[in-house]
């Protein structure tokens, strides 16, 4: 894997080693950020961050900080390596589960302006309930909402319907307060 664009536009990134997580592709994650424009001075909220891909691009592409939820140790520690690596500063890796992050932000007051979910696809509706009831108060006025899902499920949330698009196997949807 690669970051796409930004600062550190072709450098390679690790992937957690398994099948415990799914990167998203670089097809997908440029598809992403095109359809999101700009994240210059961004807080992001990477949750399910799995590899991290994600909100690296974010950094790479100009986020001020980034917060990465995931629950898999491994993938922590790959998160971790790839920030050293690339000299990012402003990150913070939480080895918890993204729904008590999400109580955590909310209760601290913290609003973000990209929040990225990558659940893992087959746990979209067990999660759709508690993500709709927790994120509205996480994701600023300006901010967007952007949830990866497999193609055949079109999340719902308690947030303005952006766009949703196809990509091979994946569906991007974004939201917005």
């Amino acid at each position: 894997m690669r970051i796409i664009a930004g600062t550190h536009r072709g450098r390679r990134i690790a992937a957690p080693r398994g099948e415990q997580t799914r990167p998203t592709g670089d097809r997908v994650r440029e598809a992403l950020f095109n359809l999101v424009g700009p994240v210059d001075d961004a807080s992001v909220l990477d949750l399910f961050a799995g590899s991290g891909a994600l909100g690296l691009e974010a950094l790479s592409r100009g986020a001020r900080r980034c917060v990465f939820a995931e629950t898999d140790a491994a993938a922590c520690r790959v998160i971790r390596q790839n920030l050293e690596s690339l000299g990012f500063t402003g990150a913070l890796v939480l080895q918890r589960d993204a729904v008590s992050v999400l109580r955590e932000e909310r209760s601290g007051g913290r609003r973000h302006d990209l929040v990225l979910l990558d659940p893992p696809y087959g746990r979209w509706g067990s999660l759709e309930p508690l993500l709709a009831a927790l994120l509205p108060n996480v994701v600023a006025a300006a901010g967007i909402v952007v949830v990866e899902t497999d193609a055949q499920v079109e999340p719902s949330l308690p947030l303005d319907l952006v766009t949703t698009r196809r990509y091979g196997s994946a569906r991007l949807t974004l939201f917005a307060p």
